[in-house]
C-alpha cells in the first residue's frame, strides 16, 4: 500500500526566494492540499466539465456555504487550480482538469485519500513516533493500518480506489520497459485490485496470473472492470491469503509491487523467502518500489519515507538496503530498472 504525500512547491521557485520566505511557503503546504482535498471532495471539476459556473449555482449543487466555496476556489486559482473568469465564476484549467473523477491520470481519489481525517491525525502524531520510533498511525489509532481498514471499509475503499489511480501511471511506466513475454505464470503479491496483473495479461496472451491480496480486498478486486474483460477470461486466479504466512506456487514471475516499503525489515524478509521458497528453480523476483538516492536531490522517495514511517512504521529502502535484504533471503539482483513513474524495477533470481 503507498501513499503520495503532496510535493512541496516548486524548488526553483523556492530558491529564488529570501531563505525565510522559501521556508514559509513550505509550511503552507498543508492550506494548499488541503483546500484541494475540498475541492476534489466536493466533485467541483466535474461540475465544471461543460464550462463556467459561478460560485453559487457550485454552491447550490455542492449544498456548501458559497462565500466559504469562493474563497477556496479563489486560493487554488492563485496557484493555476481553476481560474476565476469575471466576478466569482470558475473554469477548469489543465491542472483543475485532472481533478475530474473520469479522465485518464485522475487525481481526485489521491487529493481525496490525503485530505481524510484519519491521514491528518496520523501526521499530527509524527513528533511522538520519532521521539519513540513507532508508528504514528498505531499510537494514535490503537491498531496498524491494515487492520484498521478492515474494521473501517468505506476508509478501505477510497484507499485501494485511489491507489488504483495512482497505479495507472506506475503500470504504464512498467510495461514501457520491461518484457514478459517469457514468462507462463505470473504471481502478483499483494496486488490491491489487481490493476497491475490485468494490464500484463492483456499485453501478454502467453501468460496466466494469481493476484494474492487479503480476503476484504479480494471482495472488491472480483468486482473490478478490468477483471471482466473477454482478452484475460480464463487466465487469472484471485486467491485470498497472507503473504507473511504463504504465497502461491509454481510461479515463474514474482511480483512485488510497492509492498516492501509498506513492512518492517522482519515482515519484509519474511515475504522475500516465503516468494524465494515458492518460485520455481529458474524464476525471477520483481520488487517494484521506490529507491531513495543517496545524494541530496529532490526525490519523491524521500517524501514517501516519511509517509510510511507515519502510516506503517516502515521506511522505502536505498539501493544498497536493497542489496542487503534480497542477499538475506537468497536473491541475486540481475537487473536494476529505472521507470518514468517513482519506482524501480529490482529484478531478481535465486542464488
Amino acid at each position: 500500500m503507498t501513499q503520495a504525500p503532496v510535493a512541496p512547491a516548486n524548488l526553483n521557485q523556492q530558491n529564488a526566494l529570501p531563505p525565510s520566505e522559501a521556508l514559509m511557503q513550505m509550511l503552507d503546504g498543508h492550506y494548499l492540499s488541503q483546500a484541494i482535498f475540498v475541492a476534489a471532495k466536493l466533485g467541483i471539476a466535474d461540475l465544471l466539465k461543460d464550462g463556467t459556473k459561478s460560485t453559487d449555482e457550485l454552491a447550490k449543487v455542492t449544498e456548501v456555504n458559497s462565500q466559504f466555496l469562493y474563497r477556496i476556489l479563489r486560493a487554488l486559482s492563485s496557484v493555476g487550480i481553476f481560474a476565476e473568469v469575471g466576478d466569482r465564476n470558475f473554469e477548469l484549467t489543465p491542472l483543475a482538469k485532472y481533478l475530474q473523477s473520469d479522465v485518464p491520470g485522475s487525481m481526485r481519489l489521491p487529493a481525496i485519500l490525503v485530505g481524510e481525517e484519519w491521514h491528518w491525525q496520523a501526521w499530527g502524531n509524527m513528533f511522538n513516533a520519532v521521539k519513540n520510533g513507532t508508528s504514528a498511525f498505531e499510537a494514535k489509532f490503537g491498531t496498524n493500518i491494515v487492520d484498521y481498514f478492515g474494521q473501517n471499509p468505506q476508509q478501505s475503499k477510497v484507499f485501494f480506489e485511489a491507489m488504483t489511480t495512482y497505479s495507472v501511471i506506475v503500470n504504464n511506466a512498467i510495461l514501457e520497459v520491461y518484457d514478459f513475454s517469457a514468462f507462463s505464470k505470473l504471481v502478483d503479491v499483494g496486488g490491491g485490485l489487481g490493476s497491475l496483473l490485468t494490464d500484463i495479461l492483456k499485453a501478454n496472451p502467453q501468460l496466466t496470473g494469481i493476484l494474492l491480496e487479503l480476503p476484504p480486498v479480494i471482495e472488491r478486486a472480483k468486482q473490478q472492470n478490468h477483471f471482466q474483460t473477454k482478452e484475460i477470461s480464463g487466465r487469472y486466479e484471485i486467491v485470498g491469503g497472507d503473504f507473511l504466512e504463504s504465497v502461491p506456487s509454481g510461479g515463474d514471475v514474482y511480483i512485488l509491487k510497492q509492498i516492501i516499503h509498506n513492512l518492517n525489515n522482519d515482515d519484509a524478509i519474511k515475504l522475500l523467502q516465503n516468494c524465494h521458497d515458492a518460485m520455481s528453480t529458474n524464476g525471477k523476483l520483481l520488487v517494484i518500489d521506490p529507491v531513495i538516492p543517496s545524494s541530496n536531490e529532490p526525490s519523491f522517495s524521500k517524501l514517501l519515507d516519511l509517509q510510511m514511517m507515519v502510516t506503517h512504521g516502515a521506511q522505502v529502502h536505498t539501493a544498497n538496503e536493497f542489496q542487503d535484504i534480497l542477499t538475506k533471503t537468497g536473491f541475486q539482483i540481475t537487473n536494476i530498472i529505472p521507470t518514468k513513474s517513482p519506482c524501480t524495477i529490482i529484478e531478481s533470481v535465486k542464488k
